[in-house]
C-alpha cells in the first residue's frame, strides 16, 4: 500500500507500482472503439503509461496534453493515458483538444489494472479511481522507471520520464 495525499490528507491505494526491471504485469484496458487490448498490442514498443484519476480535472488534462507533445519526439514509443474514464468521455476529450499522439484507454469494465499496477486508491472522496502515476516500459516489457506522484494535484516529473527514455 502507498500513501499519497489529496488536499492535505492522507489517501492510500491497494498496493505499489511494479519494481523496475521486473516484467511489467499484463492487463485488460477498453480503447476509445470499445476494444479490449493489453501489453500484447503494443509488442516491442517502448510504453509510456500516464494513470490518473480523471480527463475531468485540470492536472489529469494537462498531463494529457503534455505527453501528446511529448510523443511525437518519441521513436518507437507508445503513451498510454489510463483512468477509469469511460472510452466515450475519453474519445471526446482527445478529439476536442486535438490530441493524436496519445492513446487512451479505460479501466472501467474490470479495474483490474488499478490492483495490478497498485494505484488504485482505497479511501478518500477519490475511492475506486487511479492515483497519479507514471509507469514507463522498454520494448521487452520490462519497467525502467515509475513515479507515484505524492500529490494528487502535482503533475508527473515529465524531465525524468524522458530521460528515462533516452529523448532530451
Amino acid at each position: 500500500m502507498t500513501q499519497i495525499k489529496l488536499d492535505g490528507n492522507s489517501v492510500n491505494t491497494v498496493g505499489t507500482l511494479p519494481e523496475k526491471g521486473n516484467k511489467a504485469p499484463d492487463f485488460t484496458l477498453v480503447n476509445g472503439e470499445l476494444e479490449r487490448v493489453g501489453l500484447a498490442n503494443f509488442k516491442s514498443k517502448k510504453i509510456v503509461m500516464n494513470i490518473f484519476p480523471s480527463l475531468d480535472t485540470p492536472t489529469c488534462a494537462t498531463s494529457v496534453r503534455k505527453f501528446n507533445e511529448m510523443a511525437g519526439k518519441m521513436d518507437n514509443t507508445k503513451v498510454l493515458c489510463i483512468s477509469k474514464d469511460l472510452p466515450f468521455a475519453q474519445n471526446r476529450f482527445c478529439g476536442a483538444q486535438g490530441l493524436d499522439n496519445v492513446i487512451t484507454l479505460s479501466d472501467y469494465e474490470t479495474g483490474e489494472f488499478g490492483k495490478k499496477y497498485g494505484v488504485e486508491m482505497v479511501d478518500g472522496p477519490l475511492k475506486n479511481l487511479l492515483s497519479r502515476a507514471v509507469v514507463i516500459l522498454d520494448s521487452e516489457g520490462k519497467v525502467i522507471y515509475t513515479e507515484q506522484v505524492q500529490y494528487i494535484v502535482d503533475e508527473p516529473d515529465y524531465q525524468k520520464a524522458l530521460d528515462a527514455l533516452g529523448v532530451s
